[in-house]
């Protein structure tokens, strides 16, 4: 094979794998790992690192990689990320690092996310961990929220030194990992789990079942109990609907909820008691990656599924590996579509949606071509669930509790984008719970900047 084509990645059958929760993705083995890396041209000014929001040193870990140094590898790339085996399966890389890689101008990139989720498995199969800090420092820095800016926060402040706590509200860490990704995409116990207990080995402390605004404000974890900074990488957990008649009825649902209620609830496996409707035709609504996400759930509950989306397939949001996989496994597309009113029958439920067909008009400020309805093109989807995954918002629980907080019109926390200091002194955020939804990468490159930012602040305290 030549250096122009890139080693490509095993996958389950996409009609075998429409019927399990089961991973996608098999990922590259030894060979194929050290085969790939052999493509890297190790730039003296490599753009890939550029391209990438937390700037692991691509170059380095993969010409580890090429000379089967695995566990040098996995240090490399732990010094700049925190989920090293989350971000190799679940970061939108041919926007990023491999977006920027030059073996792409005239071929592939390449297949930098494949190479580092080899490495972080293939470590943690050999019991690698990475390397904590050599001197501590006595003071408390607290953490809210669990999920990647979390995570990526509380993990670099405790290779710096610092005492950490994190506080999550639900029963489990993981934030968005363990709710949002569906287990075919990111497997909980496998993967998530054991990055989360890496963060704890470096002496990161979590506890969960800890509502912040309810259980204990900011202010009394500043004020009573000690800790000199905080950190709000809370997330946006509030779904957006669209405001359409019958939106109430009984079988709509926000992506949101219906993923909670199968990755994190585990409804999708059979011995859960946990209800999940098991929809015969659902309609999701969205072209995101959460989209897709539920999309591909509800297929696996048994469902057909439509996904409307009121733009073209070149505009869907969604990563374009999302939508290939997705269309392997059978779901239909109704792109320049969008609903207008849902129907119920005689008891409440869903029994249909209403959508119009759109156009692409003229250019906005940024560029994005917006959709327009075309009159008289109304048409009807049969089905018994709709889903919503239009996106989400942060919930104004911490800012209605915390004296001094700043907040925008989108109800996003105000914050410094290089060093995440918000308009309260010690109050630092990122993530989602500043940028509203993003992806799971930007949140931990956030976290990544609100660390640094942290030690300035405590160091010239």
């Amino acid at each position: 094979m030549d250096g122009f084509v890139r080693v490509p990645v095993r996958e389950q059958d996409a009609k075998e794998r429409a019927k399990n929760f089961k991973e996608v993705c098999l990922g590259y083995n030894k060979e194929e790992s050290e085969s790939e890396a052999t493509r890297c041209l190790n730039c003296k000014n490599p753009k890939c690192v550029e391209g990438c929001p937390v700037s692991i040193d691509i170059p380095a870990f993969v010409q580890q990689v090429k000379e089967g140094n695995v566990e040098g590898a996995y240090q490399t790339i732990s010094k700049s990320s925190a989920l090293p085996a989350v971000c190799g399966r679940v970061c939108p890389q041919e926007s990023q690092c491999e977006g920027k890689c030059v073996r792409g101008i005239k071929g592939d990139p390449v297949s930098i996310g494949k190479l580092e989720r080899y490495v972080a498995d293939t470590a943690r199969e050999m019991g690698i961990v990475p390397e904590g800090a050599k001197e501590k420092k006595n003071k408390k820095v607290a953490v809210i929220g669990s999920g990647p800016s979390g995570l990526t926060c509380a993990g670099d402040l405790a290779k710096m030194g610092y005492d950490v706590t994190i506080f999550e509200a639900l029963h489990e860490a993981g934030g968005v990992l363990v709710y949002g990704i569906p287990e075919f995409r990111l497997p909980k116990d496998a993967v998530v789990k054991k990055e989360i207990e890496n963060v704890k080995a470096l002496g990161v402390k979590l506890e969960t079942d800890v509502v912040i605004g309810k259980s204990v404000t900011i202010d009394e974890l500043m004020e009573k109990e000690g800790f000199e900074a905080v950190f709000v990488g809370s997330g946006a957990g509030l779904p957006r609907f669209m405001n359409i008649p019958g939106e109430q009825a009984l079988g709509v649902f926000s992506a949101n909820e219906y993923l909670t209620r199968s990755n994190l609830m585990k409804a999708f496996d059979e011995n859960s008691t946990t209800p999940i409707m098991r929809a015969k035709k659902c309609v999701v609504v969205g072209g995101g990656n959460v989209a897709m996400d539920a999309a591909r759930t509800a297929l696996r509950l048994g469902a057909e599924v439509h996904v409307v989306y009121r733009r073209g397939e070149e505009e869907l949001p969604a990563r374009k590996e999302e939508v290939h996989h997705a269309k392997e496994e059978g779901i239909i597309f109704d792109l320049l579509t969008n609903p207008v009113e849902i129907h119920e029958d005689e008891n409440g439920w869903v029994k249909s949606i209403t959508c119009i067909r759109m156009e692409l008009g003229e250019p906005d400020e940024s560029g994005r071509r917006s959709p327009v309805e075309i009159p008289g093109s109304e048409f009807e989807i049969e089905c018994d669930a709709v889903i919503m995954a239009l996106g989400t918002s942060p919930n104004p629980l911490i800012s209605s509790t915390t004296k001094g907080l700043e907040i925008n019109r989108r109800k996003c926390i105000v914050a410094n984008e290089e060093t995440g200091q918000t308009s309260k002194e010690g109050v630092f955020a990122g993530g989602d719970a500043v940028t509203g939804a993003a992806t799971v990468i930007l949140a931990m490159g956030a976290g990544k900047a609100a660390a640094k930012g942290i030690d300035e602040y405590l160091s010239t305290k």
